[in-house]
């Protein structure tokens, strides 16, 4: 209970004053890393008050030149801060629009450049993954999105939606596979008392995207879910003396 507190305590004013600095960057129209120093900062402050250690692997799969779409399995709301936290590159998630009503934090990650989509409207949605598929390509950043659209109640994948799919095919743009573990006995979905523990994110071989189309998106959408999964049934690290 202590723990959950302070955790509670922490995100308010992480959210709150990094929020506001973020805000008034968008209002005036300021460039630059601010914006990801502002998700990483955040996410850290939340996973530091939460006692929660991250533990990376494969790094050496994000390509620091190129634009890619990070494709992660979702568990709980610390997948997102894990992610945050990890990724050595300009980013921007993809989420639904509710996000956006938050306040202070809605306002915050609109003005550093996260996307919006209204999954209510397919002719929205689909317009904002084309904008969100040309946003990479000309600065070269790159995207996270869940493709199970919500977080899962018991840790197995749940189906996957083809948003993620049609934004890498449309813009030609790698696949990265991700498996977030360990998170749900942080934090599950509906829960809200907050348990310290590890957070292991694999980011796993980039899949191209050329050899795929719409005729053949299912095989790509099986092939990169199998590859989260094996990521996630992967052997947790031994941790030294055992």
């Amino acid at each position: 209970m202590i723990r959950t507190l302070w955790v509670a305590l922490n995100s308010l004013l992480a959210t709150t004053l990094i929020g506001v600095t973020l805000i008034t960057a968008g209002v005036l129209r300021v460039k630059g890393g601010i914006y990801d120093w502002g998700a990483r900062s955040w996410s850290g402050w939340i996973i530091w008050a939460s006692g929660v250690t991250v533990v990376v692997e494969g790094l050496p799969n994000i390509n620091m030149d190129e634009p890619q779409v990070f494709v992660s399995n979702h568990q709980s709301w610390f997948d997102v801060w894990g992610l945050a936290v990890t990724i050595p590159k300009r980013y921007r998630f993809i989420a639904k629009k509710e996000l956006g009503y938050i306040p202070v934090f809605g306002s915050a990650w609109k003005a550093a450049g996260h996307i919006s989509v209204d999954r209510s409207d397919h002719s929205a949605a689909v317009k904002s993954l084309a904008q969100a598929g040309e946003l990479i390509r000309n600065d070269r950043s790159s995207v996270v999105i869940f493709p199970e659209g919500t977080r899962s109640d018991d840790g197995r994948l749940k189906p996957f939606k083809k948003g993620a799919f049609i934004l890498a095919l449309n813009s030609g743009v790698e696949i990265v596979p991700v498996a977030c573990v360990g998170t749900r006995e942080i934090l599950p979905k509906n829960g809200w008392r907050v348990r310290g523990g590890t957070i292991i994110v694999r980011f796993g071989e980039p899949i191209q995207t050329t050899d795929y189309d719409e005729n053949n998106r299912h095989v790509l959408i099986n092939r990169v879910r199998g590859e989260i999964e094996r990521l996630m049934n992967l052997p947790k690290p031994q941790k030294p003396g055992t």
